[in-house]
């Protein structure tokens, strides 16, 4: 059984559709708590960190093989917190693949976020995977303004065109990879059409943590 750690309820139709298509016979459990994302936006992401470990602590006595944290803004802390409380299953944070597949892309990395908060802990996974491969690269956050806004009206097809806009505004002549920071821009993927490679982070972080899964459950 795979547990996620979401930030928002929107995520857990999403994973779950991803689930049935691309791995049928992984079990799911979704953990939301909104209030994270919203203390980690006041007081950064570090003023969690208790709670997310209690929510780990949660997954794993509830049988849990791997734990994944959907949300980027808390991703480092619940990777960190696994490795602090000497978990005994892998925490993965969703946006991992993404960033190193951005990184093989090429040097130039532009990073899209509709929450600020999410900006840095992704630049700075996007910089940690570039090290790892021994590439060089430059990332240039990018804020999308009034997506947010959008999201938390409701207006889920708003939102999601003024991420796919912003990176439409994106050209090949300043940027090798195009980074959808947050798992709830997913669906702006395939609505863009700029020439510059785009990246999200929900199925190739679902595959990786099903993976990890396979991997915890043996033979």
């Amino acid at each position: 059984m795979l547990a996620l750690l979401h930030t928002s309820p929107v995520h857990v139709p999403v994973f779950e559709a991803l689930r049935d298509e691309d791995h049928p016979q992984l079990r799911l459990r979704h953990f939301v708590d909104e209030e994270l994302l919203s203390r980690a936006r006041r007081e950064g992401p570090a003023a969690v960190t208790d709670e997310v470990r209690a929510v780990l602590d949660r997954a794993v006595a509830e049988g849990a093989r791997a734990v994944l944290c959907t949300c980027s803004t808390i991703g480092g802390v619940a990777e960190t917190a696994g490795v602090q409380a000497g978990a005994d299953v892998p925490v993965l944070r969703v946006d991992r693949p993404m960033a190193s597949a951005a990184v093989a892309a090429g040097p130039r990395v532009v990073v899209l976020a509709a929450v600020e908060s999410t900006l840095a802990p992704t630049v700075a996974l996007i910089e940690e995977e570039a090290r790892r491969a021994g590439r060089p690269v430059s990332v240039r956050p990018l804020l999308v303004h009034g997506a947010w806004a959008r999201f938390e009206a409701g207006d889920t097809e708003g939102y999601v065109r003024r991420v796919a806009s912003a990176a439409d505004s994106i050209s090949a002549a300043e940027a090798d990879a195009i980074v959808l920071a947050q798992a709830s821009m997913g669906p702006a993927q395939s609505l863009t059409t700029t020439l510059v490679p785009t990246f999200s982070s929900p199925r190739p972080g679902l595959a990786a943590a099903a993976e990890a899964v396979a991997e915890t459950a043996g033979p």
